[in-house]
This record gives C-alpha cells, structure tokens and sequence, in this order.
C-alpha cells in the first residue's frame, strides 16, 4: 500500500506577487480541480513538445465573455493547429472585430424592458440589436462577393471571410489572425447561427432584386468532415482540447475515427483536455468523460487526458496565461505543422 503515498498535498502558499506559472504549481500540488487545471496546462505543453496536431473544440458564448483575445493569441502563437467553433463564436468574432463591443451588463436584468429596446443578453453580458444588425449585415455584403459556381467548405468560407475583414477591422480578431497564419478554422453547423441568417437574407434580397437570380452560396459540409479526417490521417499524432462540448467536440472526436474513410485505423487523440461544467450522467456528449470516447476509440487507450470541471472563463486565463510564461521556449522553438489538402482523396475541385 505503501506506493499509494508516493505524492503528498502540498498546503498552498500564499505570497504576492507570483506569476501565473508559479500559481499553478502551486495548484498543482494541491487537489479537486485546482489540480486539474494546472494538470491542463502541463498536458498542452507536453503537445506542443511533441509532434502532435493540437486541435480545439470551442462551445458556449466565449467570445461575449472577453476570450476573443486569448483565442487570437493561441493561434498567433500556434497553440493550436485547427479550430472548430461554434457559428455563434465565429459571428461574435466578426461583431468585435469591426469595432462593435459587447457591454458588461447584469444577469438581473429585466428581459421584458431589453427586449423592449432591443437589446440581446448572454447571462451578464448585453449587445444592442442594431450593432448585431451592422455585423450582420456585413456578412450578407460579403456573401455577394462568394462564387456562385462552387461550393465552398467551412473552412473556405471562414479563410475569404477573414481575410475580407483584415482591411476594416477595428480589433485583432480570431478570424483575421487564423487568415494570416494559416489556421484551419471550421463550423459544422454554421447555419445554426448569423452566418446561417445573413446569408439566407442575401439569397431572399438577390430573390426580389428582378435581376436574373444567380445560383446560391452553397456549402460541402462534407467536404469539412474529408478535410478534417485527413489531417487526423496525416499527423504523427493528435491532441485535442474542448471548451465546452456540443457539435464542435464531436467532429473533432470523429476526426480520428474517420480515417477509415482513407483506409486507416488510427489510434485515437493521444492528448485530451475538456473544460466543461457538464456531467456525463445526462448522456450528453458535452459531459461525455474521456473515458466513454475511449470505448469508440476517439480517444487513444493510453492518452493522456484531464477533464476539468470549472467555468471557461476562469479556467482559460489561468491555463493559458501560465502555458505563456512556463513554455515560451517551447512555444519559440515549435514547428507547427504543416496542413495541405493537395491530392486528398474525395476533394470536390471546380471544372
């Protein structure tokens, strides 16, 4: 029994002053999810030591809540190789990035008298409809510029999108950063969100124009589930970090079953972090544990993996922040790796 006791808790000790990476050592020798937050920062070093695809599943309203920044900076720092987002992140995204700010409000706000006056609340978080109306309206403009004679995946889209925002943007932004460096960004439910709005008002707007209707914006979601089966096929290894869970979580998970499509069986994700408040006991895949994925094989049998129980918004800033200042020079040294979909089998390619 004796190499039961091979660890001790170590008491925290407070003392001003410390940086982020000395506080979750100090956490880390602690237990509950103290522990398992600084356990979380040291697993995303540990990706970014080895040859490993790191791909984040991002759910829930994160980016009203102040993480637009962070998520920039991971893919500026190429902390992370692939993004899969909600439509809803990705909208809000566009909303700051061309200068509309989401206001601290309060989560006892009376509903009846925003709605009154049009303003939209995320818990303690408010954004007038008619800023909405602006961002929205610039997808709908942006739509217009999209070839009507292919379809587009997400990643596609989210590519022109940025690089379209680049000349207006007021803020740095996810989509405008991910443009820049490279960073695969993808929605599988992008209907279920502004994006999915704006563009069904462009095609009704072009509908009643009188002008020859052209063809619509069309989408290969499939072409998304390909891609992102590929690049599981292709690296050396796989990691995989969710903020919440949702569809973003499971098309990442599916990614590695899928290389049977390209006649490959693969291990599973070989690092796994999840941040969610959501417990496995309801069924749901947001809860879902890492160790249920294992049963499917999304999950390698000898990942390393943590769940962390503790709202986003808390546990991000300390696990990025330390993962900043603790891994520089790994994060200097790292070379990303590189993502083509040159010669991948079933890629739809225009006449």
């Amino acid at each position: 029994m004796d190499d039961l006791f091979h660890s001790r808790v170590q008491p925290f000790a407070v003392s001003g002053g410390i940086s982020a990476r000395e506080l979750l050592d100090r956490m880390g020798g602690t237990a509950f999810q103290a522990r398992n937050v600084a356990q979380a920062s040291r697993i995303w070093s540990r990706m970014l030591e080895d040859d490993t695809v790191v791909m984040l599943g991002l759910a829930g309203a994160l980016v009203p809540g102040g993480m637009r920044l962070l998520f920039a900076y991971l893919i500026e720092n190429r902390m992370i190789d692939c993004l899969v987002s909600t439509g809803a992140n990705l909208f809000h995204d566009v909303y700051e990035t061309i200068g509309k700010p989401h206001y601290q409000g309060s989560a006892n706000s009376d509903d009846r008298e925003l709605g009154r006056r049009r303003i939209n609340r995320f818990y303690d978080v408010l954004a007038p409809e008619a800023d909405f109306s602006a961002a929205e309206e610039f997808l709908t403009q942006f739509s217009f510029t999209l070839d009507r004679s292919r379809p587009y995946t997400t990643r596609e889209y989210f590519h022109l999108l940025g690089k379209a925002l680049m000349p207006v943007a007021k803020e740095e932004g996810i989509l405008t950063t991910a443009a820049r460096c490279g960073v695969p960004v993808y929605s599988p439910a992008l209907g279920d969100s502004v994006h999915g709005l704006a563009i069904a008002t462009g095609r009704v707007r072009s509908a009643r124009s009188g002008r020859k209707q052209e063809p619509p914006v069309l989408f290969d979601i499939i072409g998304d589930v390909l891609e992102t089966a590929h690049i599981a096929s292709t690296a050396p290894a796989t990691g995989v970090i969710y903020v919440g869970g949702g569809t973003p979580k499971n098309f990442i998970q599916q990614a590695e079953v899928g290389g049977y499509i390209f006649q490959r069986e693969l291990p599973g994700h070989k690092y796994a972090i999840q941040i969610t408040m959501d417990q496995p006991q309801w069924g749901g895949l947001s809860g879902c544990t890492f160790e249920e994925a294992q049963s499917w094989r999304k999950i390698a049998a000898d990942a390393t993996m943590v769940t962390v129980n503790v709202e986003a918004t808390v546990a991000l800033p300390l696990i990025v922040s330390a993962l900043a200042e603790g891994s520089a020079d790994i994060i200097k040294k790292r070379r990303p790796p590189e993502i083509s979909f040159e010669g991948m089998p079933g890629a739809w390619r225009p006449e």
